[in-house]
């Protein structure tokens, strides 16, 4: 057993916990998923009154609903489309409300230049979640480049707990766009190779 196994188990002790009351309390994972969002909503309002550490721990909680829900799912045997259609809707809402949480601090202290850095990472952010989804009607998988979701709320907690949100805005939308990019190119790199062997 290494350490970071024994971590990982001592996370997930308590966190079946949670599963298991879920599952023997029959609450469906949509309602779960929504319950997420909302604390995530709690979370951005904390950022935006400036109470950083707050909302870091409430980051954790509203987490732990986006962690379980799918896990619920599975074992209620209530995977479905609209499930997994529902619960990219609302992580969406989700990366949004914390984006407009610090939009919302950042213009109340005058900081414009924040302000733009925080638009611009949201941005980049919603379309690292767009050109994988367009590019995946198109192709097979486009999964490429580090920024995703998981990697941005980690850097958010980070951000909270360490009371560096302007710096880790830096970092979400470099990276951010590198992503983006990453997706572009290589979409329009597998749809050339499919075309030229159309041709040929």
């Amino acid at each position: 057993m290494t350490v970071t196994g024994l971590i990982g188990r001592m996370c997930m002790f308590p966190l079946q916990a949670i599963i298991s009351a879920c599952v023997a309390l029959r609450i469906h994972p949509n309602v779960l998923t929504f319950v997420g969002v909302v604390i995530n909503v709690a979370a951005a309002w904390a950022l935006g009154l400036g109470h950083f550490v707050t909302a870091g721990f409430i980051m954790v909680v509203a987490n732990i609903f986006d962690f379980i829900d799918g896990k619920v799912a599975v074992e209620l045997k209530a995977v479905s489309a609209f499930g997994a259609f529902w619960d990219s809707v609302i992580d969406r809402f989700s990366d949004i409300a914390l984006f407009i949480g610090l939009i919302y601090l950042y213009s109340t202290l005058g900081r414009t230049d924040y302000v733009m850095v925080t638009a611009l990472a949201m941005m980049f952010a919603i379309m690292t979640s767009y050109t994988r989804a367009r590019a995946e009607s198109l192709i097979t998988k486009c999964k490429v480049g580090f920024m995703e979701r998981p990697e941005r709320i980690v850097l958010f907690m980070i951000g909270a707990f360490t009371n560096r949100m302007a710096a880790v805005m830096w970092v979400i939308l470099v990276l951010s766009i590198f992503t983006v990019a990453d997706r572009i190119i290589l979409t329009y790199r597998e749809l050339r190779e499919t075309e030229r062997k159309a041709v040929a």
